[in-house]
């Protein structure tokens, strides 16, 4: 039978050959999405950095009303 060495290249080489044509927006997409995530976490550093400490916001808890049920 096979070995997972085996089972590893054989799986590698059916994904590479069905995926030939997808490949380029693959890769197209996977770099867009790093631009994206670092802009955004560029943002959030610029944010973070001039921003005042804002305070926590307050958890308002109520009391809650019995009712009569017939």
């Amino acid at each position: 039978m096979f070995g997972i060495g085996e089972l590893t290249i054989l799986l590698l080489v059916i994904v590479a050959v069905l995926a030939v044509k997808r490949l380029p927006g693959l890769v197209r997409s996977a770099g867009q999405a790093a631009r994206i995530f670092k802009s955004e976490k560029q943002a959030l550093k610029n944010d973070g950095a001039g921003a005042p400490d804002r305070p926590s916001p307050h958890v308002i808890r109520g009391e809650t009303a019995e009712r009569d049920v017939p």
